[in-house]
């Protein structure tokens, strides 16, 4: 066909139905309409009109299953965007799970050795108090 001269494949089959129809309406002979569009003329009246009613509302069906297919791309899209969020999410709470282990240890730790302390502080409190009064009443 004579758009075909003009453009290349991709974009004649990527384009929709109704952008189709208006290039094979400009500067098309009799003989193209034949072969692209099917018969056409007085002859064939009614069942024209009757190709052209089914052709309109297959025209719709593509339409409408070519918004679907761009609906469900975009749907697939934002899983992966959420599945993305939700992996990091997960790499994020693990993370957070393994520093307030870390933490809790340190906190532990820290806790262990004030005890340490204390109970030696009192250790050396005692043995000052008690050492002197020992010495004292067993001389």
């Amino acid at each position: 066909p004579k758009f075909k001269r003009h453009l290349n494949d991709d974009e004649v089959t990527g384009s929709v139905k109704s952008e189709r129809r208006n290039l094979l309406e400009e500067d098309s002979d009799e003989e193209e309409d034949f072969f692209l569009r099917g018969p056409s003329g007085p002859r064939f009246g009614p069942r024209n009109d009757k190709i052209r009613h089914v052709q309109n509302q297959m025209d719709e069906v593509i339409d409408v299953m070519q918004e679907n297919i761009t609906k469900v791309i975009e749907r697939g899209e934002r899983l992966d965007d959420l599945q993305d969020k939700s992996e990091s999410l997960s790499d994020n709470a693990t993370a957070f799970s393994n520093r307030a282990k870390q933490l809790r240890r340190q906190m532990w730790w820290r806790g262990c050795k004030m005890k340490v302390i204390i109970v030696l502080v009192a250790v050396i409190l005692l043995l000052v108090i008690i050492v002197p009064i020992v010495l004292k009443y067993h001389t």
